[in-house]
């Protein structure tokens, strides 16, 4: 799962994830940074698997990582990506009575991550009003992620979820010549490889994207934000 040995946490790594850092005590804060651990981690590892794991909150201090669900044909469904700054909570869902879900998360981009145990992080929560403020409104915030995804795939056409994961990935990436695989395309969006390469090939006809090898270039980016609405 994770790439070299855990290192220490200093209390600027840690605030910088949780606002109400100031608003602590003093022992809450010590508590923290002291069972706090970074480490590195890899592209491409699986870091949380589904139900029943509840390894800590994953806060990424680089890179980037992505949670999905799985269809029951086994097709990967991107729910949300995690960038610098950002915590993951449902890879610590065991905290949240009756909120496990099935969800993994897994290294899109190499880089760093800080892991705050579960347990120390819900005892504080439990006995400090203010985290636990700042707690449920960071999974409300998750939960909303969840139903948009929902209402994307239950009322908008391929092509135009397409479009606008296209869209997020240049804005992400700050370019618009995206290295992806339309393999990986198709994980992300929870369909098949060949529909997402008959997909922009069309989008391609339509002038809004350039294919090549390994690498597809945005030509029109009015364009795909007009077709993804």
């Amino acid at each position: 799962m994770y790439q070299g040995n855990p290192t220490a946490v200093s209390a600027d790594q840690i605030s910088r994830f949780i606002p109400v850092w100031d608003q602590l005590k003093k022992n809450e804060q010590e508590l923290l940074i002291g069972s706090s651990i970074r480490q590195t981690v890899r592209e491409g590892a699986i870091l949380h698997e589904g139900i029943g794991e509840c390894e800590g909150l994953f806060c990424v201090l680089s890179g980037q990582l992505r949670a999905y669900v799985l269809s029951p044909e086994g097709k990967e469904i991107t729910i949300y990506r995690l960038l610098e700054g950002d915590m993951c909570l449902f890879s610590a869902s065991c905290m949240f009575s009756g909120a496990a879900l099935d969800i993994s998360v897994a290294v899109e981009k190499g880089g760093s991550l800080l892991t705050i145990p579960s347990a120390v992080y819900k005892k504080i929560m439990n006995e400090s009003s203010v985290l636990s403020n700042f707690t449920n409104q960071l999974m409300a915030e998750r939960f909303s992620d969840v139903m948009w995804l929902l209402e994307q795939i239950l009322w908008k056409s391929l092509d135009r979820r397409l479009a606008s994961f296209l869209l997020e990935e240049s804005r992400i990436d700050h370019t618009d010549s995206l290295t992806i695989t339309h393999e990986k395309i198709a994980d992300h969006l929870g369909t098949a490889r060949e529909v997402i390469t008959r997909m922009l090939k069309y989008l391609q006809s339509e002038k809004l994207i350039q294919l090549f090898r390994g690498r597809i270039d945005i030509k029109d980016e009015a364009g795909l934000e007009k077709l993804a609405g």
